[in-house]
């Protein structure tokens, strides 16, 4: 009997995901045996400081890339958005999930600070801060709520939540995939567009990471097509402006029949302007397209 082990962080969302590969692998044979291993990631323990100040979110990969490379497990479930942008091909993603709801979401808490908040926008009036993950979401909330500060804020989606109801902050936000997968939804005051807001490159993707070499067809009722076009568009504009995953940089993609509409972010430091740009093409130049919308943008930067 096939026998598959399946690596996880051990988180919730993490579990949820994990899950959602383990169910497609007993759809397609449900012979094969498959154990799910969980373990917590050095992302996963340090919750004081900023990812770009610890190493980045490679961090949230390490000790499942170790488990992989060691035989631990066989395979390895990521939310594509926490993945490095330069991806180890002894450690290929062998399979992307369809692409769930990728905008990001304002939450606010249940008490009264709600209306707080909301009474804070028509005013001068200072607030307690938005509690945002990353650099990207903080510098478009700005533009968005310019009389509102933000704040870090790290942990999985059940400890932010937590936070916002002890009253640390004013509102927080995080990505909407996350939020529907837990059954959450109840707690969205606000989806934000993609042109508010534009997420981080594979935001709402499930990766799934293997050893080369080895056979994955157990995963092909789970692999999306249209999720790797859509990816390397989007990571490909990331990897040409030379951003890591922590970097002030956005990129969204989908598809219109054979064509893709790419849009994309950079934060330009020296002139702190934020720059939006967007271009169209065939989805079979998918890394061409990413790498020329980050052209058209390094031009506007200079």
């Amino acid at each position: 009997m096939k026998k598959i082990k399946v690596g996880s962080r051990d988180s919730k969302l993490a579990i949820i995901q994990s899950n959602m590969v383990i169910d497609a692998i007993n759809k397609y044979d449900p012979s094969i045996q498959v154990e799910l291993i969980t373990m917590k990631t050095t992302g996963d323990k340090i919750l004081d400081k900023s990812l770009d100040k610890i190493g980045g979110k490679g961090l949230f990969v390490k000790e499942l890339d170790e488990a992989l490379y060691s035989g631990e497990v066989d395979i390895t479930v990521h939310s594509y958005k926490d993945m490095p942008i330069e991806e180890n091909p002894r450690l290929p993603v062998i399979a992307l999930s369809k692409r769930e709801d990728a905008r990001d979401v304002l939450i606010l808490p249940k008490t009264h600070q709600a209306k707080a908040f909301q009474d804070i926008l028509k005013s001068d009036t200072k607030a307690l801060p938005i509690g945002s993950s990353s650099l990207r979401r903080k510098l478009q909330l700005k533009e968005l709520y310019p009389n509102c500060e933000t704040a870090p804020i790290r942990g999985n989606v059940q400890t932010r939540l937590n936070k916002l109801e002890k009253g640390e902050f004013s509102a927080i936000v995080l990505a909407a995939a996350g939020i529907k997968r837990l059954g959450l939804e109840r707690y969205i005051n606000r989806y934000f567009t993609i042109d508010e807001i534009i997420p981080a490159a594979s935001q709402g993707i499930i990766a799934v990471q293997g050893r080369a070499g080895e056979n994955f067809d157990y995963l092909k009722l789970f692999d999306s097509e249209d999720s790797h076009f859509i990816s390397l568009a989007e990571r490909s504009f990331v990897k040409a402006l030379n951003g890591g995953c922590s970097a002030p940089i956005g990129a969204y993609a989908e598809l219109d029949k054979d064509e893709i509409i790419l849009k994309g972010l950079f934060y330009n430091e020296a002139a702190d302007e934020i720059i939006k740009e967007s271009i169209r093409g065939n989805k079979q130049n998918a890394i061409e397209l990413g790498i020329e919308l980050a052209r058209k943008i390094g031009v506007r930067s200079k």
